[in-house]
């Protein structure tokens, strides 16, 4: 049962989604995880920001306070989730301040658009090939461009150690496919959570 549960936090779908997209959206620690994260970018009012698995659109909500003059958009794989995230951000969505799309980090060149700032939160650890996904991603971004990929580990037992070493990989992953000047920003809950920051 437990392995069902955790599955729909990867994909969330039918009444089990709902209930994991309700708890990503009330959380305390969830709340404050993607409040921070955005908070880790530096995001100027003509911005445009990028959130691959967005969720129900918590951090999209703070980004779009943010890039008052550019544009959100927000990626997630889960038609749910996109759902949610639409109407968390009504009032940005309907201002075209915000669009939410059903998609994937791999289909994020789709867009047609170039982004100062892209961001992560939990979902790498999915990604199949995520050295190539992150190259594709540094394809769509600008000179000046910065990325986020946040982790904090969800797996039973999870602990400060485990946290570090995500962040770890996350940063090989990120020297790996082209970015620079690669640096790791910790927040602490409990486990910490790490964010790998890189640039263009």
């Amino acid at each position: 049962m437990r392995e069902t549960i955790v599955r729909q936090f990867k994909r969330p779908s039918g009444v089990l989604g709902r209930l994991a997209g309700w708890v990503m959206a009330h959380r305390e620690s969830n709340l404050r995880r993607n409040q921070w994260a955005v908070s880790q970018l530096g995001i100027a009012p003509d911005h445009k920001v990028l959130e691959i698995g967005c969720g129900p659109g918590i951090a999209l909500g703070h980004a779009a306070k943010q890039a008052t003059r550019g544009g959100v958009y927000g990626l997630d794989h889960s038609e749910l989730m996109v759902h949610a995230a639409r109407r968390r951000n009504a009032a940005a969505v309907e201002a075209g301040r915000v669009r939410v799309v059903h998609g994937t980090a791999e289909t994020a060149v789709d867009l047609g658009e170039r982004f100062d700032r892209v961001l992560a939160v939990n979902v790498l650890q999915f990604w199949d090939a995520p050295v190539d996904t992150l190259r594709a991603l540094r394809q769509i971004m600008s000179q000046d461009g910065m990325i986020a990929i946040v982790f904090q580990p969800r797996n039973k037992g999870a602990n400060d150690s485990d946290a570090r070493r995500g962040a770890e990989r996350n940063e090989q992953l990120l020297i790996e496919a082209g970015f620079r000047s690669v640096r790791t920003e910790t927040l602490d809950l409990d486990p910490i959570v790490t964010c790998v920051l890189g640039r263009i």
